[in-house]
Parts: C-alpha cells; sequence; structure tokens
C-alpha cells in the first residue's frame, strides 16, 4: 500500500539515535538545545523551544498570548483540532475564520469581520495548510488592529518560504510559530513540536511553562531569601513560579530530528518536483483540480490534495478511496472541519456559517506525497485516478 504519507529514515539518522543512546543523556541533555539553536539557524528566528509536541507548543503558544477565561482566539475551520483546542486547554474561547476557497488558507477579509465582532479576541493562529503559507502580512495587519497576538500553526510548514524571502518560523509576521516533527511531516521526530519566536520575555515564558513553571535560566528568584545564603545560591534550591506542563521533549527525538533537519531542503526539493508533476498531470480534468495553485515554489508541501466534482462525477468518495486502494494506493481526507465535529457542534458552532470550508471539505482527498515516492509510483497513482474518473 502506498500510503498518502510516510516519513523517510536512512542510516544516518539511525546512527543519531544510537549515538544519544551511548551518551547516557536520554533526555534535559544537550541534544534538546543543539536541536533549538539549528531551528533557529534554518528559519532565522531568534529563539526556540522543543516540546513533546506541536499540540503542546500551540497550548503553550496560547498561554503566553493571554488566552484565559473570557479572552478568545481565533484560527481556521480547515485545520487539525489541536489548533482550536488551544484555546480550550488555556481556558478560553475558539472563535472561527473562513478559508479562502484557493488557498485553503485562513482568509484575511473573514478574520477581519470576526475580529469586529468579538473585542475579547488575543491570538490569531492562522494555519499554513498543506505547507502553502497565508497571507501574512495581511492577517497580522488585521490582528495588529484588535490588540491580539499571531501564532503561526506550522504543522505543515517546516521548509515553507514567504514571497518576501524569509523562512516559516522567521517570525517575521507574528510573534511565534508552532511546528510539528510527527512523522508524516517534513521532518521527524517520532512526535514533537517547536514554537519559535523573537521575544525574550515570550522565550522565557515558554521555557517554564515546558516544564512545571520551573525558573530558567537567570530569571531572578521570587524568594531570594530561600535561594541561599550571603547571594550563594544553594545548589539544589529551584522555584516553580507558575503553573507549567511537563511537555518536554527527550535528547533522542532531538538526535533524529536533528539529523532529519539536515536533509530538509532534499526533502522539500523532492516534495516540489513530484508536486509539479501532479499539477501538470491533474490539469484541464473535468472531474477533478488541485486545491492549491498559489506558491507552488514556497509552500512545504505537505499533502497534496485533489478536488472530486463527486456530485458530478457519479461516484462517492468513499468508493474512490476503496477503489484505489484495490490498487494500492491510500488516500486520506485532511480535515474534517472543526465545527463539524459534535464536541464544537455542542459549544454552538454551525459548519454552514464557514460555507468555504465546508465546500472544500466535500470535495478533498489527498493523494500520496512524501519524499521517497518513487517515480513509478507516482505513475501508478496518476494513471488509477484518471482511469477511474474516464
Amino acid at each position: 500500500m502506498i500510503t498518502y504519507g510516510h516519513h523517510y529514515i536512512d542510516e544516518e539518522d539511525i546512527q543519531a539515535v544510537v549515538d544519544v543512546l551511548r551518551s547516557g543523556k536520554l533526555t534535559q541533555g544537550p541534544m534538546i538545545a543543539a536541536f533549538e539553536e539549528a531551528v533557529c539557524s534554518y528559519v532565522g528566528a531568534k529563539y526556540a523551544v522543543a516540546v513533546s509536541s506541536c499540540t503542546a507548543g500551540l497550548h503553550l503558544a496560547a498561554l503566553v498570548a493571554g488566552i484565559e477565561p473570557g479572552k478568545s482566539l481565533v484560527t481556521s475551520p480547515m485545520t487539525f483540532i489541536a489548533s482550536a483546542n488551544a484555546a480550550l486547554y488555556a481556558g478560553g474561547d475558539p472563535f472561527f475564520a473562513d478559508v479562502d476557497s484557493e488557498t485553503i488558507n485562513m482568509s484575511p477579509a473573514s478574520l477581519t469581520a470576526v475580529l469586529q465582532q468579538n473585542s475579547s479576541v488575543r491570538a490569531v493562529v492562522p494555519v499554513h495548510f498543506a505547507g502553502l503559507p497565508c497571507d501574512m502580512p495581511a492577517i497580522k495587519a488585521a490582528a495588529d488592529k484588535a490588540g491580539a497576538m499571531v501564532i503561526e500553526d506550522a504543522a505543515h510548514a517546516m521548509g515553507a518560504q514567504y514571497p518576501d524571502g524569509n523562512f516559516v518560523g522567521s517570525c517575521s509576521h507574528s510573534h511565534m510559530t508552532a511546528f510539528s516533527f510527527h512523522p508524516v511531516k517534513a521532518i521527524a521526530a517520532g512526535e514533537g513540536g517547536m514554537i519559535t519566536t523573537n521575544d525574550e520575555g515570550m522565550y522565557r515564558k515558554l521555557l517554564r511553562l515546558r516544564s512545571h513553571g520551573v525558573n530558567k535560566l537567570d530569571d531572578p528568584f521570587q524568594l531570594p531569601e530561600q535561594a541561599g545564603e550571603n547571594g550563594v545560591k544553594d545548589p539544589w534550591y529551584y522555584e516553580m513560579q507558575e503553573l507549567g506542563y511537563h511537555y518536554r521533549i527527550t535528547d533522542i527525538q532531538c538526535g533524529l530530528a536533528l539529523s532529519q533537519l539536515k536533509k530538509l531542503d532534499k526533502f522539500i526539493a523532492r516534495r516540489r518536483k513530484l508536486t509539479k508533476v501532479y499539477d501538470e498531470a491533474f490539469a484541464g480534468m473535468q472531474y477533478c483540480r488541485p486545491a492549491q495553485h498559489a506558491g507552488r515554489d514556497l509552500s512545504a508541501h505537505h499533502l497534496y490534495v485533489l478536488r472530486f466534482k463527486f456530485d458530478e462525477l457519479g461516484i462517492s468518495r468513499v468508493q474512490l478511496m476503496k477503489d484505489l486502494a484495490a490498487r494500492d494506493i491510500g488516500c486520506q481526507v485532511h480535515y474534517i472541519p472543526v465545527p463539524v465535529h459534535p464536541y464544537y457542534r455542542k459549544l454552538g458552532f454551525k459548519p454552514e456559517n464557514y460555507p468555504n470550508a465546508q465546500h472544500y471539505y466535500r470535495e478533498a482527498l489527498s493523494i500520496p506525497l512524501f519524499y521517497d515516492l518513487t517515480d513509478e509510483q507516482q505513475n501508478h497513482i496518476i494513471r488509477s485516478i484518471k482511469g477511474l474518473l474516464l
């Protein structure tokens, strides 16, 4: 079965993990800082905090942005549920701005309307869907006008660039950016995430929140009289200064991720080449088309999504997936819009209020795209889809 997404591991990656295992430092060791520094260098950010998952990163970023009871966060309805759940984890309220029908990214016009209707918004979380960067200058301008921070959900977008040449994660149009290192993402750590920022205060707070709220770096003690004597700190002393979490990542994961990061440019180049082949193959077809067209040389291409006119095609999405599976081709749907889920319906959200997301969802199907997808496999996928539609 050719899966829709897959990680690539080589002997260098395996050796990197073995080296960590033999080092004796399995967690809270030097590999974490090394990975954080490497990501900062790659994306062009000042600070990075590695965490256990992108979901953890979004949660901590929401807290840093001031999400709490009575405050709210706006994100895209077309995303994995973690983007919206970050607001709920922090005790706040989620809102949604509909997507642009051609990019499947947050619509700046829809965002502006949501911000005008809700004065409680403290954070905007645009999602770089499938690795295509959002219109960040427009989103940042709208958020600034509303007094809200911008947290980029870049789970799909490691290695993507903006039109100005900056990398996603540089935070050139945001306060914080969250990445994912799940196995189907651009680089794999097994599980893991990262938050980048250029703000030292946010960085320090993220560090504390990552590890139980304990003070880090040279943060001043709040009870210095208990810290030691004559200005000399007791070697065992530390302070929990706020409520934090156990969102640490291990050196084992960071060893793998650091090895993978060295191959990121190669991974992205191959994904872009495969995407162009797909684009040419499906151009001008009657019943399906690529879901995204813009920014092909800027996107990280986490996913390749086709939009099918199932109503006109006379075949259901379920049947098409079964027919492709019979040809050893695995597909997936990204995503069920967040307001469709029962939990969010109970909160009062109505899917029909986000027509572009709903329309996209009815048509979407992700087909295989990953670094070591062979030309032969890709040709088989293209022939199979065309054969089933013609």
